[in-house]
């Protein structure tokens, strides 16, 4: 069982859960929105994944920060207390094997098949 963290209107998530779906794949689906995150969740990933590769740079939540904003985050601490207050910044989805493992971060579906069949 996996867990697929990210917010429900995100077309990334979908096309992610679409493709879950299709192969069989089974998962909870954690809201961000609706459940939030825990900075403890978020340093567990950075087992897995750079926080570069977590906090989405492309993204609208992003894009309007304040330059001062971008600039202070600058390491994990800095990029952890932005994802936990806005978590839309999170690349998505982001998702975990039943040990707590992220496995998978955006979609792809060659690497989805790898990962997940």
């Amino acid at each position: 069982m996996f867990t697929v963290y990210g917010i429900p209107n995100c077309n990334t998530v979908k096309k992610a859960r679409t493709w879950l779906d299709e192969n069989g794949i089974e998962y909870t689906f954690h809201d961000y929105k609706k459940n939030g995150i825990t900075s403890e969740i978020i340093t567990g990933w950075f087992q897995y994944f750079p926080w570069e590769k977590l906090v989405n740079k492309a993204g609208t939540t992003w894009k309007q920060l304040s330059d001062e904003e971008k600039a202070a985050v600058a390491d994990e601490k800095s990029a952890t207390a932005l994802m936990v207050t806005k978590n839309s910044v999170i690349k998505r989805p982001l998702i975990e094997d039943s040990s707590g493992k992220a496995v998978a971060i955006g979609f792809s579906e060659s690497e989805y098949e790898k990962t997940f069949l």
